[in-house]
């Protein structure tokens, strides 16, 4: 099954300008909110809505969490930066070969 570029589907973006993708802004803010649940692990365990064995597994596992959506967001953000430099450049190999 073969992909041919005039059948994907665009990029969404939020409106208002050239910003990074949807999908990237979506990574970045899980990130931080993961980084903020963090953060919050002090005031859940004295509140007692957390235990300790609970606190030491969050403790562990959400700066890993958002160690992978940041890398994720970059990389949206990357590729996309990739590609639409791609579609603007006039430079490329198409149907009647490779030139400029």
């Amino acid at each position: 099954m073969s992909t041919h570029p005039e059948r994907r589907s665009p990029v969404r973006r939020l409106p208002g300008g050239d910003g990074p993708p949807l999908r990237s802004k979506v990574a970045a803010t899980l990130a931080v909110l993961t980084c903020a649940a963090c953060c919050a692990l002090p005031v859940l365990i004295g509140a007692g809505l957390l235990t300790g064995a609970g606190a030491a597994l969050a403790e562990q596992t959400l700066p890993a969490v958002a160690g992978v959506l940041i890398a994720a967001a970059a990389s949206f953000w990357w590729l996309h930066r990739r590609r639409a430099s791609r579609a603007s450049s006039p430079c490329g190999c198409g149907g009647s070969g490779c030139g400029c």
